[in-house]
């Protein structure tokens, strides 16, 4: 009789067990791995963010800004999303701003001459846009995440210019 109550109480510990672990312990488990692989590109994508700003503070200006969507285009650390960077579905907007000698506001930045020592903005803006974190969770047929957009503004640091060889760096 003791027996039986004993064998009764294990099946029903092993029961709970099972319950707990399935419904508590595997959603927690997946849930911490999505935000901490979250986070990960998350952070990704600032560094990604802030090395491109330093290269178009440090590079010629190009009316187009194509030096520096080829830069982050080939620069993309590794993480999940990458190829969204590599084919252009997130977005990289660079602007370029001069400095108005009246009221010594910024303001943007245009020239007729691309890499040019004549032509060599006061400071520009990165911003990475139109990102969505998809990789998790197109398994489980939901909507991606839109990840608000990543800016960075840096001052120019000659534009790779060097006005005693009259050059700049592409």
């Amino acid at each position: 009789m003791m027996r039986e109550k004993l064998k009764r109480r294990q099946g029903q510990a092993l029961l709970e067990f099972a319950l707990v672990y399935i419904g508590v312990i595997v959603p927690l488990t997946f849930g911490i791995i999505f935000v901490s692989e979250m986070l990960w590109v998350w952070h990704s994508v600032v560094e990604l963010n802030r090395d491109v700003a330093r290269y178009a503070a440090t590079h010629c200006y190009q009316g187009d800004a194509q030096n520096v969507i080829s830069y982050m285009q080939t620069h993309v650390p590794r993480m999940v999303d990458q190829e969204q960077f590599k084919q252009g579905q997130a977005t990289l907007q660079v602007q370029y701003f001069g400095r108005d000698p009246d009221s010594g506001q910024l303001t943007p930045f245009s020239c007729d001459s691309d890499c040019s020592v004549d032509c060599v903005p006061d400071a520009v803006t990165v911003s990475i846009t139109d990102y969505q974190f998809k990789h998790f969770l197109d398994y489980l047929k939901l909507q991606p995440i839109t990840i608000p957009p990543f800016t960075t503004s840096l001052p120019i640091e000659s534009a790779g210019c060097d006005p005693q060889q009259g050059s700049c760096l592409p």
